[in-house]
């Protein structure tokens, strides 16, 4: 499973997820990216995007996105 990590969450937690492949926002290069093209480029790539932004739901569309 390919897992992207929000800029928001410490890094640290890619550890703990181990037994999949787990890139960081900054490690993809999209510091910084606003949250709809973040998820248009998340779902390109991945299948799960961990994130703590409460709001996400409620400012993006996120049932027409494939990913987690």
């Amino acid at each position: 499973m390919n897992i992207l990590i929000d800029e928001c969450i410490d890094r640290r937690l890619a550890r703990q997820l181990s037994f999949h492949e787990v890139k960081t926002v900054p490690q993809m290069g999209w510091a910084g990216i606003k949250d709809g093209e973040l998820l248009r480029l998340a779902e390109i790539e991945f299948d799960v995007f961990i994130t703590v932004d409460r709001n996400l739901p409620f400012q993006q569309n996120l049932t027409v996105l494939d990913l987690a």
